[in-house]
């Protein structure tokens, strides 16, 4: 079966299901998307290594990559690859000194894998057929990347806040491992000095 490319869009609030989120996947070259809802830590996950950001102590996925790295074991890509009663299901294509091996996986703890070593992120056309979403407006695009947190009060607005004060904010979040709260603060942060 032919692989199709997939690149990570979007990760938003999930519109079906309060509480969890939504990854986007887009079809490389394509104008097809694929949403997968996921949990909020999951989504955290892939923020956090979307953005770059270190937290203080390694979160799970960045363990298992840890582990693996330590083992001479490489992640070359993951496959979405199949869909049954709603579930997404994922595949780890590993590699260790030549031997190829492929490790059945949830569809988010894949996603968060193939960020942390920058691998390429596959479906089949059967699961596009079944679960993607044709886009014809392009402005679908300018979805938020990350996960929001609902508005601070007023008072607790980032926007009034100086950046000096910001810059002290993030790293009290970071140090508590508050992940979605920095990623606002960074871009507050990242929007007045550019």
């Amino acid at each position: 079966m032919d692989k199709i490319k997939l690149n990570i869009v979007a990760i938003t609030h999930s519109v079906t299901q309060s509480q969890n989120y939504a990854v986007i996947l887009g079809e490389d070259g394509g104008s097809r998307r694929l949403p997968i809802v996921i949990g909020s830590f999951e989504a955290q996950a892939i923020v956090v290594a979307l953005e770059n950001m270190n937290p203080n102590r390694p979160l799970t996925h960045d363990l298992f990559k840890n582990t693996l790295s330590e083992y001479n074991i490489n992640v070359l890509e993951i496959i979405i690859n199949d869909l049954n009663e709603g579930i997404f299901y994922a595949q780890l294509v590993c590699e260790q000194d030549g031997n190829v091996a492929v490790i059945d996986s949830r569809t988010s703890d894949a996603i968060a894998m193939a960020v942390r070593y920058n691998a390429p992120i596959y479906t089949y056309e059967f699961v596009m057929e079944a679960a993607g979403v044709q886009v014809e407006n392009e402005e679908v695009e300018t979805t938020e990347k990350k996960p929001s947190k609902k508005k601070a009060p007023k008072g607790n607005d980032l926007a009034a806040l100086p950046v000096d004060e910001l810059e002290q904010m993030l790293i009290k979040v970071l140090e508590s491992e508050d992940y979605e709260r920095a990623a606002q603060i960074r871009d507050e942060i990242n929007r007045r000095k550019s």
